[in-house]
């Protein structure tokens, strides 16, 4: 039988080819696209009931007043990321969504999150809400940092000085053209700058800010970063 099959083979080889390898397989991607598709699949907007990302960027040295022996404190940072949070337009506050693990390696986010247990409150109390697990989440939040040029005037900062939010926040647009300058929103307390939001699509494309609301001061204080004189 052996014999037979060779020669049947022989003699169809020479119309249709023979070939004893099974023919290879058509894979849809490589290992890093597949990667990559993953990814792109944790991330994507999950059908959670919220319509938009507010990330909201702390001033430091104002944290720092208060806070002083916080792990930004040191790096004397100018904005560190306080949260990505998920947000409404209209209805209730959404936070505590679920009880979902948070990220296998927190020390994997210390260039966003110095703090571990700061990290913890926003997975509990913010990313829980966004539908995708811990660590697409905080990747979203380092996306959406890095998104943000930070306007020299301020990180070059070394004494205290006062500006309308209005001109700030015409900084903010300058250094970012590409934002919608109704996309960004300043908070303050006790006429300091604390903070500074951005309105985010569930892709984190910048988009206009419905219900926020800036300080109305009619002007800030804004302490120096770099350790300078609040005076």
């Amino acid at each position: 039988m052996k014999n037979l099959s060779i020669t049947i083979c022989l003699l169809l080889s020479l119309a249709l080819g023979c070939n004893s390898s099974p023919a290879p397989s058509r894979s849809s991607a490589t290992p890093q696209e597949s990667s990559r598709q993953d990814f792109v699949a944790q991330t994507a907007p999950a059908n959670q009931p919220f319509d938009y990302y507010l990330l909201n960027l702390s001033w430091s040295p104002e944290f720092c007043y208060s806070h002083p022996n916080a792990a930004e404190c040191a790096e004397h940072r100018a904005f560190t990321l306080h949260g990505l949070w998920p947000q409404n337009n209209t209805g209730p506050y959404i936070e505590n969504c679920s009880d979902a693990p948070g990220p296998r390696d927190p020390s994997a986010y210390s260039d966003i999150y110095p703090d571990a247990g700061l990290l913890r409150h926003e997975w509990k109390t913010h990313g829980t809400c966004s539908g995708v697990a811990a660590d697409a989440f905080f990747h979203l939040a380092r996306q959406a940092v890095r998104s943000v040029v930070i306007p020299t005037e301020l990180t070059t900062l070394d004494h205290q000085i006062s500006m309308p939010p209005a001109q700030i926040l015409d900084l903010f647009a300058s250094a970012n053209p590409s934002f919608p300058r109704e996309s960004l929103a300043l908070s303050c307390g006790n006429n300091y700058l604390t903070a500074i939001e951005v309105c985010m699509s569930k892709t984190l494309q910048p988009i206009a800010c419905g219900p926020i609301r800036s300080c109305r001061a009619n002007a800030v204080r804004i302490p120096p970063p770099q350790g300078g004189s609040a005076n």
